[in-house]
């Protein structure tokens, strides 16, 4: 583990920090669909409540239909702690786990079925790498509050480096309100790790000239003195799926289905979203689907799985994807195979608890607290 430089805190890098899970026994990598099916079902009956599945909504229909909870990442990491099950089991990524584990009673186990689920746009701002940085822009900036929000998908040691220096989380649905909670006790905020959803909520307070950029892969190119002086100051992350969406796709659809409306995640780059009919979280864009009227035609900017899950749910809606399956699939949550929450589920009735996600205890407690700020916006 190793100290930061501006908390006091002690952590390291993710690579390093879930070393200890396991990969797929040989023995369960060519089960086919219906006998993996059977056995999951087997082992849900055996295990009873003592076991909750949560699928996000990014996850494939194999996960989604044994998921007792279906929804974004915060949402569901409440069911758990509500559903006050033994185990909980996240069909998701590494951050939201943690998240899980954050909100869940000390009694409750969170497992992640997939040792490589991890997602990229959290990599992209480990907490080590985002204390030197801030040390730079502090630095830069020595009169200045400066208020660091990280959203919600990022490791549980960069919430707690954040409630540490007086931040917050934030969802893609608050954001704008945790911006002004900023404001409203500093000068300055450090918004984490996606420049995209953070510029779009500069662009909805009207603060789209109080931007900067920090770009923490070019050490040539940043220079602290000058970031400082904006208001705004970005974290160059980003998501992998999202930023995939361009202008060109909103027009193509258009030009395709002229009755066609457009709702796109606040993950996309500026341009898409300005382009779109509408922007919103994974919440927004279920509600809207099921308010569409019959007939109605929604193309939609975000995870192909959610896509597919709206087509199946509504299929009164035209629901189209933005682009192809190769612009929208995420291959992070595309590591939770089915055959992984075989083998887990299976592991739990032999006593035997696999990939089991543990925040460490000071850093949970501080990641709660940057929690506890975002509800009281």
């Amino acid at each position: 583990m190793v100290k930061m430089e501006t908390a006091e805190l002690e952590t390291d890098l993710s690579l390093f920090k879930y070393d200890n899970l396991e990969q797929l026994p040989p023995r369960y990598r060519d089960l086919d669909e219906d006998e993996r099916t059977e056995r999951i079902e087997a082992a849900l009956a055996e295990l009873g409540d003592d076991v909750v599945i949560l699928g996000h909504n990014y996850q494939r229909r194999e996960i989604v239909e044994h998921a007792d909870f279906v929804g974004d990442s915060y949402q569901l990491s409440q069911q758990a702690a509500e559903a006050d099950a033994e185990y909980v089991i996240f069909g998701g990524v590494t951050f939201m786990a943690e998240s899980a584990d954050i909100i869940t009673d000390d009694e409750q186990t969170v497992i992640l079925p997939s040792m490589e689920a991890s997602c990229p746009m959290a990599g992209m701002a480990e907490a080590l790498q985002v204390d030197a940085a801030w040390a730079e822009i502090t630095a830069a900036a020595p009169d200045a509050d400066i208020i660091p929000i990280t959203y919600m998908n990022s490791y549980a040691d960069l919430k707690a480096f954040c409630a540490s220096q007086g931040g917050l989380v934030c969802t893609s649905s608050n954001a704008h309100r945790a911006f002004e909670y900023a404001f409203e006790r500093g000068d300055k905020v450090l918004f984490l790790p996606d420049k995209h959803l953070g510029e779009n909520t500069a662009y909805r307070l009207e603060m789209e000239d109080e931007i900067a950029k920090w770009d923490p892969w070019d050490p040539e190119g940043k220079d602290a003195e000058d970031v400082a002086e904006s208001d705004i100051i970005l974290w160059d992350g980003y998501c992998q799926v999202h930023e995939r969406f361009r202008e060109e796709h909103i027009e193509q659809v258009r030009a395709e289905h002229d009755d066609a409306k457009v709702i796109v995640h606040p993950e996309c780059r500026r341009e898409v979203v300005e382009a779109a009919d509408k922007a919103g979280s994974t919440a927004t864009i279920c509600k809207t689907i099921e308010e569409a009227d019959p007939g109605d035609t929604w193309a939609i900017g975000t995870e192909i799985h959610l896509t597919n899950h709206l087509q199946r749910w509504h299929p009164e809606v035209n629901v189209l994807p933005l682009c192809g399956d190769a612009c929208m699939d995420c291959n992070a949550m595309r590591q939770i195979d089915p055959n992984y929450l075989t083998w887990v589920l299976e592991e739990l009735l032999e006593g035997r608890e696999r990939n089991v996600i543990e925040v460490a205890p000071e850093e949970k407690d501080l990641a709660n607290v940057a929690l506890e700020r975002m509800l009281e916006i």
